[in-house]
This record gives structure tokens, C-alpha cells and sequence, in this order.
């Protein structure tokens, strides 16, 4: 695709495949366009290492964090289990959402918590909300481990964010899915993997080989997920599709 912005026409002109077309830059169609470039680039440029939460570095795009905060706050779950804690600046976003709220806490799995990490993630004072279990995601006796964290009558909704080969997250789906409740999510973050192929820090792998792929054919095989954008819960204004790092990730559980 060649781009071409022209701020004096306030017009954006697309060369692709199919021909030229050019777009209202002052528009949403214009501000789509401009937004997929800026996710790429700022995917390259490493922009979501550069953001922290409660001391905690936290490796997500910020329209993300507060996308799932909404949905957080609308099904309240008590429990939330995120694969992939990495520095764990996730897990205190989430517990510090569960201060808030008054309910809820995290469970955090990950193949290899450092120990810098988790000496820094049990110092912390929202602690008391996060249990840590290590060991692989797709183990069978790290889901019994996480098993034991949740309660019949919990509310439970899941965050996956560790290994983002299709494979290992349509095993992840299958392993975690029976915990997640009615009207709540399961939820297989980064597949902007699948349009990150041609960009340098990419893989062209990455085209079908992303948990975006995962999770679409999990939808296909389980009827009782839908996957689904959840509503945006405030809008007055022109766009109404998420900028994001997670397309097709939230598969609502009927």
C-alpha cells in the first residue's frame, strides 16, 4: 500500500492492489487509516515499553487498559486469571481495579517469574490480591494449581497473554475456557500479530501463526463463545471501533 497525506486538501490518497482511493483525511475512514499505520509503527518503535502502572512496568497499549476496565467493571468478576505476568505490571492493574471496586482478585501464571520480578510483585502493597503460580500455562499441574484458586460460586473471566503461537493459545483456550462463567470473557490478547508481518521488528510467520487466529477458530468450534468487541460504554463521539492491539480477542461466554 502507498500512503500519501496532504494536509492542505485535507485528503489522504491509498494506492493498493485494487487502485487509488482517496479519503477525507478529517473523517473516519481517514482516522482508520492513520490509526492502522500508527499501530504498526508504534508496535516497531516498542511504544507500550514505555508506560507503567502503580511502579510496575506494563507492556500494553494504553486504549487496551482502559477498553478491559470497562469490562471489568461491568461483570465484576472475583476472580481473573492472566497468563504471562512478565514484569507484572498487568496484575496491578487489575488488583488496583479490585481495590477500587471493593471485590475480585488475580491470579498470575507464567512459564518463568524472575526473581527480581517476583520479589518486587510480593513487596508490592496490592499483593494481598495476587497469587503468583509458575510453571507453563498448558501444563496439566498448572491448571490444577489455578483450579484451586477459584470457588464454585466465583465469577471468573481470563486473560491470555503468554505465548502468542496460534497453537499454544487454541490450547490455552481449550484449558481455561471451562473456568470462565456465563456473560463474562475470555479474552486472547495480541493479535496484531497477524498484520505485523511486513514491518521490521515482524515475522511473515506471524500471518497465521497469532492468537487472533486462535481464538477465530475456537469461535468457529464452540458455540457456547462468541466472540465478540464488547460496546463501548461511553461514546458522543465519530469512532466506534477500538485502536487496538487485540482485534478479535474477546470471546464472550453465552
Amino acid at each position: 500500500m502507498r500512503l500519501s497525506v496532504d494536509t492542505e486538501t485535507r485528503m489522504l490518497s491509498v494506492q493498493g492492489a485494487q487502485g487509488t482511493n482517496d479519503v477525507a483525511l478529517f473523517s473516519r475512514d481517514g482516522f482508520a487509516i492513520l490509526s492502522e499505520l500508527w499501530l504498526k509503527v508504534g508496535w516497531d518503535q516498542k511504544y507500550t515499553y514505555s508506560f507503567s502502572w502503580m511502579g510496575r512496568p506494563v507492556i500494553q497499549l494504553p486504549e487496551d487498559m482502559i477498553r478491559i476496565q470497562e469490562v471489568i467493571y461491568r461483570v465484576k468478576p472475583d476472580v481473573l486469571i492472566e497468563t504471562g505476568v512478565a514484569h507484572g505490571g498487568s496484575l496491578m492493574f487489575y488488583a488496583s481495579l479490585f481495590k477500587s471496586m471493593g471485590r475480585g482478585r488475580v491470579v498470575g501464571v507464567d512459564i518463568d517469574i524472575r526473581p527480581h520480578n517476583r520479589q518486587t510483585i510480593e513487596a508490592h502493597e496490592l499483593k494481598p490480591l495476587i497469587t503468583l503460580i509458575e510453571g507453563s500455562s498448558i501444563a496439566a499441574e498448572t491448571v490444577a494449581s489455578v483450579r484451586e484458586q477459584v470457588r464454585p460460586s466465583d465469577t471468573v473471566m481470563v486473560v491470555l497473554d503468554s505465548n502468542h503461537s496460534r497453537d499454544h493459545v487454541l490450547a490455552e483456550l481449550e484449558l481455561y475456557s471451562p473456568l470462565v462463567t456465563s456473560g463474562s470473557y475470555l479474552v486472547a490478547t495480541d493479535g496484531i500479530m497477524e498484520f505485523l508481518g511486513d514491518v521490521p521488528r515482524g515475522n511473515p510467520d506471524w500471518k497465521g501463526n497469532n492468537p487472533k487466529t486462535a481464538a477465530e477458530q475456537f469461535a468457529r468450534e464452540r458455540p457456547d463463545f462468541v466472540l465478540e468487541n464488547p460496546p463501548f460504554l461511553f461514546n458522543e463521539g465519530n469512532v466506534d471501533a477500538p485502536i487496538t492491539h487485540w482485534p478479535s480477542a474477546y470471546l464472550r461466554k453465552r
